[in-house]
């Protein structure tokens, strides 16, 4: 390992480093390494997406910002600081001899705090809906200036914890580095938001930091509050408690399932909104079908307690999963919210009844799959931005706020009637893309969207009812209905789920790519 000079509390130097380095550098505390070298520049150099994937492998996060002579260009030193402001500290950077490094720190410090604070679009939230807007905004108009607010290093594609449950898909398919999908030209920066003022076209950071921006799009997902059920947080992860709403419960779903052969297995759905409606019943309906399929399902007592008075918001579609809740002889029990847990007992407590009388029911269990309710999150609730909901206010068309005409919001924050989906997001991202330039340039939004969202219910291992509906319900369907009819389990569906989204997600949505998404005008539909 070569040299390392410190430079500042938390920024240090170093001549080239190669791959058989990185153990070092994570022994020496670093957490994100800043390549200022251009490849190639003599015989036997390490290349930076070779140095990159080591480093990530050893939990480093790697920027490559290369700089050919000492002398700083402005360009450059603002891709310094914004690489300073948001990578994960210490930082340790290098070249050739440390040198150009050295002078990079010194020329971003130069510009001052307040210089590249203020950025023609902040996004808040780097997930599906955030960073799925930053692409499509570069797509259309690649020299705008894009700050991500996004504190966590890692991006899950969340729609495929369900089949991770049902041990189709294996976690490690469904979570990604945040710095791979983060687009290049957007500057990420790696806090967490602490407050909106958007009456200043300002957000703050948790390190108290402003950012100032021209167009704000608030895209930060809600927050699965788990702590509102007693007992819950306790026993979740053991005790036969387990729910696919979170990446590392995903797979204990699976080992519940596989070991259980006899008892009682309960699925519960909170009060909307919560994302993805179907999701509890596909934990349901997959684990049945693994029960009835090893001769099991006969000796294994299922219920289905839903908050709601109904099995799916949609009518259309209740027909064909009403054939499953018969085959699989499950009890449905609407109006019936989940209220406590005594993990150790299985024990799970639910308040029923109407607007009269409540009662609270103790059903023991052997398997509980949980879904947590479901709230905006802290920082948006207590803003000026969010609606009596606690979730940000928008027009259900154009997805801009109703005071101030350049903040938008997308995906699972916003307070509309649309179901809170991936596929939602997907269809959101390109209307508010063109709805933010359109700001930008002082125009009011062109694009609209209806509503879409898609719910794909895996009812059995190998077909889908692929529900597909925008606002009051509408049918929304992708494909004519004498190809894929949606109102029906086909085949065809699973194949569009297990084989096509993911790619779609991870090469389509996230790079800009809008099929079969391509925003339309205000009043129409594709």
């Amino acid at each position: 390992m070569q040299k390392i000079t410190p430079v500042s509390a938390n920024f240090s130097v170093s001549p080239q480093i190669g791959p058989e380095d990185m153990p070092a550098v994570v022994a020496a505390g670093f957490r994100s390494i800043i390549s200022n070298r251009p490849d190639g520049e003599e015989p036997g150099q390490p290349d930076a997406a070779t140095l990159a994937r080591v480093a990530q492998s050893h939990g480093l996060i790697f920027e490559h910002l290369p700089v050919t002579n000492p002398d700083i260009a402005p360009t450059d030193a603002r891709a310094m600081q914004a690489a300073l402001a948001r990578l994960p500290k210490p930082v340790l950077a290098f070249c050739r001899s440390g040198g150009r490094s050295t002078a990079m720190h010194a020329a971003a410090l130069a510009l001052g705090s307040d210089a590249a604070a203020t950025y023609d679009v902040v996004i808040v939230g780097g997930g599906s809906a955030g960073i799925a807007c930053a692409a499509s905004l570069l797509k259309r108009q690649a020299d705008l200036s894009i700050a991500i607010i996004e504190p966590s290093d890692v991006h899950y594609y969340q729609p495929g914890w369900t089949l991770v449950g049902a041990g189709v898909f294996q976690p490690r398919a469904t979570r990604r580095a945040m710095a791979e999908v983060m687009p290049r030209k957007a500057r990420w920066i790696r806090q967490a938001v602490r407050a909106f003022q958007p009456d200043s076209n300002s957000v703050t950071l948790a390190d108290g930091t402003a950012i100032a921006y021209h167009a704000l799009v608030v895209a930060p997902g809600l927050k699965l509050d788990w702590g509102a059920i007693p007992g819950l947080s306790e026993t979740i992860g053991r005790n036969g408690v387990t729910s696919n709403y979170r990446y590392d419960l995903a797979p204990y779903t699976h080992e519940l399932v596989r070991k259980m052969a006899q008892g009682r297995a309960l699925f519960t759905q909170p009060p909307m909104p919560i994302k993805c409606a179907g999701a509890p019943q596909k934990a349901m309906y997959l684990s049945c079908h693994d029960w009835e399929q090893r001769g099991l399902l006969e000796g294994i007592e299922v219920e289905f307690h839903s908050a709601g008075p109904v099995l799916f918001g949609v009518a259309d579609y209740v027909p064909a999963l009403m054939t499953y809740i018969e085959r699989y002889g499950i009890d449905f029990r609407p109006g019936s919210k989940l209220v406590g847990v005594d993990g150790d007992a299985r024990i799970a407590r639910f308040e029923q009844g109407g607007d009269g009388e409540k009662t609270v029911v103790e059903r023991p269990f052997d398997m509980l799959h949980v879904v947590p309710p479901q709230v905006a999150p802290d920082f948006v609730a207590a803003s000026p931005i969010a609606d009596e909901s606690g979730f940000v206010a928008v027009d259900p068309a154009t997805l801009r706020h109703p005071i101030w005409p350049n903040l938008f919001a997308l995906g699972d924050v916003i307070a509309a009637s649309n179901a809170k989906t991936a596929a939602a997001a997907r269809k959101q991202a390109p209307v508010v893309a063109v709805n933010v330039i359109a700001a930008l340039d002082g125009k009011n939004p062109v694009a609209g969207y209806d509503g879409y969202g898609s719910c794909p219910l895996t009812v059995e291992r190998g077909r889908i009812v692929l529900a597909e509906f925008g606002y009051g319900g509408k049918l929304l369907p992708s494909f004519p209905n004498w190809l894929l009819d949606g109102r029906k389990p086909t085949r065809l569906a699973w194949f569009l789920k297990d084989r096509m989204l993911p790619p779609i997600y991870w090469h389509g949505m996230l790079k800009g790519r809008e099929w079969l998404a391509g925003p339309s005008p205000i009043g129409q539909t594709p």
